[in-house]
């Protein structure tokens, strides 16, 4: 934990919650172990949707679809969301998930690797949801800044790997050095990038809210 959980647990207390569909996906996620986005980062992303009300948004890392039926819910009624997943398992239940919803006619999933899938996409975004394997996320930075809006907002999840960031690398568990090392450098980029302005939150596992410069803007 990088916040304490009484503390958690107290701001989720106040949480309403969501529409009913989008409480029984989220049970039943949990109940299959699926990783899904954690209420108080539900909670963040609702709250920059209604204050970027974005038209484009493209997420990176589908799973079952929570998150984009999340997004699809409570942005705009006209924004379309893209979204990226390469698991073959989960790519079925997303789709069903979104056909439940009535979603499909504005949320495209696009399968495979993230990192060749986001090379073909064209155009712009105004908002990017980055929520896939976290040692990816550097490799995928030069497209996704290449793809995100003049004034567009990318939130990067689960940043702080549950406080390890923070850790020498040595006592870092080696399996998870690598995922370490990247996220270090990912955090780092973000941080310095002329084109970006950055904050970190300690919220659930860690969120980077970054917002890309208009043109011209001071860096």
């Amino acid at each position: 934990m990088i916040v304490d959980q009484r503390l958690v647990t107290y701001i989720n207390s106040l949480d309403k919650g969501n529409t009913p569909f989008l409480n029984e996906l989220e049970m039943e996620a949990r109940r299959d172990y699926v990783p899904i986005i954690r209420r108080e980062t539900q909670s963040l992303l609702k709250v920059l949707l209604q204050i970027k009300r974005p038209s484009r948004i493209l997420e990176v890392g589908t799973a079952v679809g929570f998150s984009a039926l999340l997004m699809y819910t409570y942005g705009p009624e006209d924004c379309q969301i893209t979204t990226i997943e390469n698991y073959e398992k989960r790519i079925p239940i997303a789709r069903e998930n979104f056909r439940k919803a009535g979603a499909e006619k504005r949320i495209t999933l696009l399968e495979g690797d993230a990192q060749e899938v986001l090379k073909i996409l064209e155009g712009s975004y105004d908002f990017i949801f980055m929520d896939a394997a976290k040692g990816q996320y550097i490799h995928f930075f030069p497209e996704i800044l290449r793809l995100l809006s003049r004034g567009g907002l990318l939130v990067s999840d689960n940043v702080l790997q549950g406080g390890d960031i923070i850790e020498s690398h040595f006592a870092v568990e080696r399996r998870n050095r690598t995922i370490y090392k990247r996220m270090r450098e990912y955090l780092s980029v973000l941080k310095n990038s002329e084109e970006l302005e950055t904050a970190i939150l300690p919220l659930g596992d860690g969120v980077a809210i970054s917002v890309k410069k208009a043109a011209g803007g001071k860096s």
